[in-house]
């Protein structure tokens, strides 16, 4: 097996044994807090996002727990996705995770939905994706992995979602279909897939009426999720704790999904039927 946890600086291992992991939208949220829990075990990281700075930021507040080098380049080009695996290869000599979490969130109808957009989102959230495991396929030996961040809209339909929804429903078959093909070689494949995540994206819709009810009191845990929830369902996946977990796509959004779940708040606004909210106040 490659894959090993809790290898920090100072173990005494060997650098050229300590796994390494290529993290796509590495630079800020969610991507960020995935490249903060790997370092803490221990794993070298190749981080890839656009913005150059952020990356340096990066790379500074990890440098006392692992070795970080970092890329800047457009997922979303074609030739980026072979650039980054040769880059970790020349870097590191071995890769043991791809971490998909690049992605593009245009919210809109369908019929409401133009070429441009449907191309954007395509480009970066699936082909992009695509691309990465098709080029680090071959790099990874037997007790690698591969996770893809996606959303709870991949699994579920939701209002508005439009190219969103369709694409981030694509990778849950890219994922299935990757966990058949190379499982047989020891290459693991699974999807983390977060509700709606407190970010510097979404903070600012945490404060609108309806943007709460729509999440937070239909979800029965009662706390909003974060980045490091995420990141911890990424590490799981990739680790040998995860070793027999192949071709799943979790949830991560406190029972959104999976439940008809509506607050007490929820049960008596407005559009509720009277005798619902009456029920709801008796409780």
């Amino acid at each position: 097996m490659r894959e090993q946890a809790g290898l920090g600086k100072g173990s005494g291992q060997h650098p050229a044994s300590v796994p390494v992991v290529l993290i796509t939208g590495a630079s800020a949220g969610i991507g960020e807090a995935i490249a903060h829990r790997f370092a803490a075990a221990g794993y070298r990281i190749v981080a890839v996002a656009r913005r150059q700075e952020k990356l340096d930021a990066l790379a500074r507040g990890l440098s006392h727990l692992t070795q970080v080098e970092t890329l800047s380049l457009d997922v979303a080009e074609p030739a980026s996705a072979a650039r980054a695996v040769r880059f970790a290869l020349d870097r590191f000599g071995r890769l043991d995770c791809l971490v998909n979490n690049a992605g593009s969130g245009r919210w809109a109808p369908v019929h409401q939905t133009d070429d441009a957009a449907m191309d954007e989102v395509i480009d970066i959230s699936l082909k992009a994706t695509f691309r990465f495991c098709r080029e680090a396929v071959p790099a990874l030996g037997h007790g690698s992995s591969i996770v893809t961040v996606g959303s709870t809209f991949g699994l579920i339909g939701g209002l508005d979602g439009g190219i969103y929804c369709a694409v981030k429903a694509a990778l849950v078959g890219l994922t299935q279909t990757l966990a058949a093909q190379y499982g047989p070689q020891g290459i693991r494949s699974n999807l983390v897939a977060p509700g709606v995540i407190k970010t510097d994206m979404t903070r600012d819709h945490w404060d609108l009426q309806g943007f709460r009810r729509l999440n937070q009191e239909m979800t029965p845990f009662d706390r909003e999720g974060t980045v490091q929830d995420v990141a911890n369902a990424v590490f799981f996946l990739a680790s040998p704790e995860g070793s027999y977990i192949n071709g799943q796509s979790i949830a991560v959004d406190g029972g959104w999904t999976t439940t008809k779940f509506l607050a007490t708040e929820a049960l008596v606004a407005d559009r509720v039927l009277p005798q619902a909210a009456g029920a709801a106040a008796s409780l």
